[in-house]
């Protein structure tokens, strides 16, 4: 493989928040008229949910400290590190140390690129969840590592992920190294049960797989969702490695800030490659942590309540129409949908949505390939533009949709 094939097939077209914005300006710039206020459902809205109270103070106070701040070691500045492990200790009952257990990192996004590329080599087998967050299977190829895919079966199970436990035995039984997934799961917001996130921990431990589990919506969990941290149980494989951050519920995703825990060793690599990679989580941001878990009492229960308001809002606008199906989110703030067969191909479709009514999805088949008929939307929007916004979708759909012959 060439340096251009290997980058090609990376692709950033739709990342969060890339072409939306350029889009609907160029609408405007050629006189049209999009049907309704632009809604990029590709990331959540930080102007519809503001970020935690008292950010932007902590983060003044550590650019006005100055050095101590800006320059800290590589894994992040103790006392920070020692405010992290104390509150995911609580949060999770795992017990962390903040001297071997932890590193700060530029947001979850870069805690996952260093737990890949602390623990892939190339040819190593790495299972990923289909479907599961889209980074997961682009980091496996950019490592080199041989991807195997696991199915999750989200739509005919009623509790759980519906994740295929006897497949995934099979795949670390064949010489899996890593195994990566997310909880809840990114797209489709399900969170796996007790007993398949013993299973999964056991199994790891019985075949000597590295866990990579990714929670980073594990706060934002919706009432009568029971929620299992897989590092705090008994039996816990040799390797693991937890990412959390305050990026999404806390809406915190400009500062960047991420935050890795688990084994020492596997921490400790994963320190060597920031130290190449970025020299370490933002120093100025790094302060805004002290906020994460801080939150005014009831902050984080409206927070949920805010987001179920708004879950529930969409899938009433999307029952009723033919073809279309979006299991409930029980944790995060997505909705993978699906839709019937239309007269145009789903790439050609999310773009002419874009285009015509200003709504911006992620296809399905960043998630899988085999998704050709599901998109991904981040409801973390204001309510009322998520709403309207999607009713412009069904209308456009409508016009495309494949009539029976």
């Amino acid at each position: 493989m060439t340096i251009k094939e290997k980058f090609d097939r990376l692709g950033i077209d739709n990342a969060p928040g890339q072409e939306a914005l350029q889009k609907s300006q160029a609408l405007e710039l050629r006189g049209e008229k999009l049907l309704g206020p632009a809604v990029d459902f590709s990331h959540g809205d930080v102007n519809a949910h503001e970020p935690t109270p008292g950010s932007f103070e902590v983060f003044a106070d550590g650019v006005k400290e100055g050095a101590a701040q800006a320059y800290t070691p590589y894994r992040g500045r103790k006392s920070v590190l020692e405010h992290v492990a104390e509150k995911l200790s609580a949060f999770t009952g795992a017990k962390i140390d903040p001297a071997e257990h932890v590193i700060l990192t530029p947001g979850t996004q870069g805690a996952l690129f260093l737990a890949m590329g602390a623990n892939v080599v190339p040819g190593d087998k790495v299972a990923v969840v289909e479907p599961d967050y889209f980074a997961n299977r682009k980091m496996v190829e950019f490592f080199h590592g041989e991807l195997v895919p696991i199915h999750m079966d989200y739509t005919n199970v009623k509790t759980g992920s519906g994740i295929d436990l006897k497949a995934l035995e099979a795949a670390f039984a064949d010489d899996v190294k890593v195994f990566l997934f997310s909880n809840p799961n990114n797209p489709v917001g399900c969170v796996y049960s007790y007993e398949e996130i013993l299973t999964i921990a056991a199994l790891a431990k019985k075949y000597n797989v590295t866990l990579i589990v990714d929670e980073l919506y594990s706060r934002q969990v919706y009432p009568g969702i029971s929620y299992t941290h897989l590092c705090a149980q008994k039996e816990i494989p040799d390797n693991l490695i937890t990412i959390m951050g305050p990026s999404k519920t806390e809406s915190l995703s400009g500062y960047r800030l991420g935050a890795a825990f688990g084994t020492a060793e596997i921490i400790e690599r994963m320190e060597k490659l920031q130290a190449i990679m970025a020299l370490r989580c933002s120093g100025y941001n790094q302060a805004v942590f002290f906020t994460w878990f801080n939150e005014p009492e009831g902050w984080l229960s409206d927070r949920v309540k805010q987001h179920m308001e708004i879950r529930d809002a969409i899938l009433e606008t999307l029952s009723g129409v033919p073809g279309v199906y979006a299991k409930p989110t029980e944790g995060g703030s997505y909705l993978f949908v699906t839709i019937p067969e239309l007269d145009v191909s789903l790439h050609q479709f999310i773009r002419i949505v874009r285009e015509l009514a200003g709504v911006t999805v992620t296809p399905g088949t960043e998630f899988g390939p085999q998704f050709l008929h599901q998109f991904r939307i981040n409801f973390s929007q204001d309510k009322e533009n998520a709403v309207a916004a999607m009713k412009r979708l069904l209308e456009v759909m409508e016009r495309y949709r494949k009539q029976e012959a």
